[in-house]
């Protein structure tokens, strides 16, 4: 049976970024399952042959590292870990190039850090790479750059990173390969909980509170994500305007029912507005050198009627940021309602707040801002839930 909404979220995707799951692409002992690997590069060049261009964000490094060296586990620690990586990417890359090439398609492969999209010359030189190769017809890889990003490492996954590409090369579709059939509607924890299809939440319009209670701990012995990690990647997409489908890596023939717009794992709908790119970078790369919070007045200026931060909203300060920094915006419960670029250092900002325009300019000369960060420099959160949450 075929879905009308995904036949049309299939139909408009002109370029489809698909992230694999460590898990999907190794055997229970780390080492990598090339079988599964030729069979799944066999089902993405029906992207390709369908018109579409293909962007592939893949895990791996760390798990076909580990069963390279012949190590029983995963390395707990820094060092152990990146040397892990540093092994297993060189098996990875060669896989997906002797892979791809017997289909007729040349591989590239990008190292990325969360460094990379934080600095706005960087994030665009990605931009610029990745799309060139796409006008070239090859088939760009993109994995962390494991060996040296530390925190990534230790905190993060491939899922947020297959989201920032996402929204920064605007493809309208994320496809999302794990070992899961979707979201479970069946909450972690329950001893009765389904792991088949038919327990699977097949559309999410928005994700809420009651949403992210269904995520559990990740499962995997070799990967870093869990179902918390897809829901925040999943958000992000949604926010920019983007649509995700989480999927299945292990059944056969996945790739070509979900470009039939079959009803297969879990759609993520876009929330109907698309952000620019310089908004997109705001809103999900840069990392806030610090925190402004506001009154209820501004935020509600800002949240509802796009106006600009001015001085007199602020009311407390946090961080140590230079004039230009990131900043994020709290309300006055602390919640972040916006990132932007702000015009005055902390220092400067400290001594300005809750002052009216004529009074910062007596106090800092004509070279005052009117704004603390101006509407063109700044990105929105998500905006409230219903039952209080932010998406």
């Amino acid at each position: 049976m075929l879905d009308a909404v995904r036949q049309e979220v299939v139909a408009t995707a002109d370029t489809i970024v698909v992230k694999i799951g460590t898990s999907v692409l190794t055997r229970d002992d780390g080492r990598l399952h090339r079988q599964r690997l030729n069979r799944l590069c066999r089902d993405l060049t029906s992207i390709l042959r369908s018109g579409r261009r293909l962007v592939l964000v893949s895990s791996g490094a760390v798990g076909a590292g580990v069963g390279v060296l012949g190590l029983r586990q995963r390395p707990t620690d820094l060092a152990r870990l990146q040397a892990a990586a540093a092994v297993g990417q060189s098996h990875l890359i060669q896989a997906y190039e002797r892979a791809f090439g017997r289909q007729g398609y040349h591989v590239a492969q990008l190292l990325l850090t969360a460094a990379d999209f934080a600095n706005r010359t960087r994030y665009l030189n990605i931009r610029n790479t990745i799309c060139t190769l796409l006008d070239w017809g090859t088939i760009p890889i993109i994995n962390e750059n494991d060996t040296v990003s530390v925190e990534e490492l230790r905190f993060g996954d491939n899922d947020r990173l297959a989201a920032l590409v996402t929204t920064l090369i605007r493809a309208p579709l994320l496809i999302m390969l794990s070992t899961v059939d979707g979201l479970l509607a069946t909450p972690p924890g329950k001893a009765a909980r389904s792991t088949g299809a038919g327990n699977v939440i097949r559309l999410v319009p928005r994700i809420n509170s009651a949403i992210r209670a269904l995520a559990g701990p990740s499962s995997s012995r070799f990967g870093t994500g869990g179902m918390q990690t897809k829901l925040e990647a999943a958000r992000i997409c949604m926010a920019a305007g983007e649509s995700v489908i989480l999927a299945n890596g292990l059944r056969r023939g996945i790739i070509q029912r979900i470009l039939a717009g079959e009803p297969v794992g879990t759609l993520f709908l876009p929330h109907g507005r698309t952000l620019s790119a310089r908004k997109r970078w705001l809103a999900f790369s840069v990392r806030p050198r610090g925190r402004v919070y506001v009154d209820e007045g501004a935020a509600r200026a800002l949240l509802r009627q796009g106006r600009s931060l001015l001085p007199v909203g602020v009311r407390r300060v946090e961080g140590d940021f230079r004039a230009g920094d990131p900043v994020a915006i709290c309300d006055p419960s602390g919640r972040e309602i916006a990132r932007g670029l702000t015009n005055y250092s902390a220092v400067e900002l400290a001594r300005i707040r809750g002052l009216r325009s004529a009074k910062v300019r007596a106090l800092l000369g004509r070279t005052a801002y009117e704004e603390v960060i101006h509407r063109d420099n700044l990105a929105l959160a998500e905006p409230a839930d219903q039952d209080g949450s932010t998406a």
